[in-house]
């Protein structure tokens, strides 16, 4: 075999393989995004509206329009998401809505899935909150805390060191407020019957008692917020 013919191949070879190696994963939630820019394009939402963002807690708040009405609320929580998702995909759940103010949720993945610790889990937020400045200025983030559930109780002790750690961001930000969903969550130190079968996601009764919690914040924030 000709000396050339091997050095071409060999160069081709080693191209297919940073070819494959520069290319990016698959996004597993591409449907969901999908489904997303179908919604905007069929019911464009209206800017300065109040956007709920993050992972299934947020995604399965199937009631968020009438808990929170009349107040106009966008729902883009997408399934299974980390806080590093919802910074990677910003341009595409938070930024095209111009909100009023963005109410957070996500971080439960991180630990559990992700084995993150909370140390690296309050670093990716505040990636998030980085890029937040970035896009969006001065909007405000409420920051929902990590909720006890069932299926996740054995990590109460490392959800509360990501809380409190957004608390002392939010002590030196007048963009960032803690949401507390904790207590109206536990009772005797244990979570409430308000999950499904798989222990971690709620059902209406859990999202009632958040309801409960937020929209207090979203119609202070309303009244008393910076208009768009």
């Amino acid at each position: 075999m000709p000396r050339s013919f091997t050095r071409r191949a060999l160069m081709a070879l080693a191209l297919l393989s940073l070819t494959a190696a520069a290319a990016p994963p698959e996004n597993r939630f591409a449907p969901e995004l999908a489904r997303f820019a179908e919604l905007d394009q069929a019911t464009p939402p209206k800017p300065c509206g109040f956007l709920f963002t993050g992972s299934s807690s947020i995604r399965f708040w199937k009631t968020l329009d009438q808990d929170m009405a009349p107040y106009p609320v966008i729902n883009r929580g997408f399934g299974g998401s980390q806080i590093a998702d919802v910074t990677l995909y910003f341009d595409q759940v938070v930024t095209p809505y111009h909100p009023r103010a963005i109410f957070f949720y996500a971080g439960e993945n991180d630990l559990w899935a992700a084995k993150k610790t909370p140390g690296e889990v309050t670093a990716d937020f505040q990636a998030f909150m980085d890029l937040k400045d970035m896009r969006l200025g001065p909007v405000t983030v409420y920051f929902i805390t990590l909720k006890p559930s069932k299926l996740r109780f054995t990590q109460l002790a490392e959800q509360a060191q990501v809380n409190d750690a957004v608390r002392a961001m939010a002590a030196k930000r007048p963009d960032l407020t803690v949401v507390d969903v904790v207590p109206t969550m536990l009772e005797n130190g244990q979570p409430k019957d308000i999950f499904v079968a798989d222990g971690l996601h709620m059902t209406p009764a859990g999202y009632e008692l958040w309801t409960q919690v937020v929209r207090p914040v979203l119609e202070h924030e309303a009244r008393t917020g910076a208009a768009c």
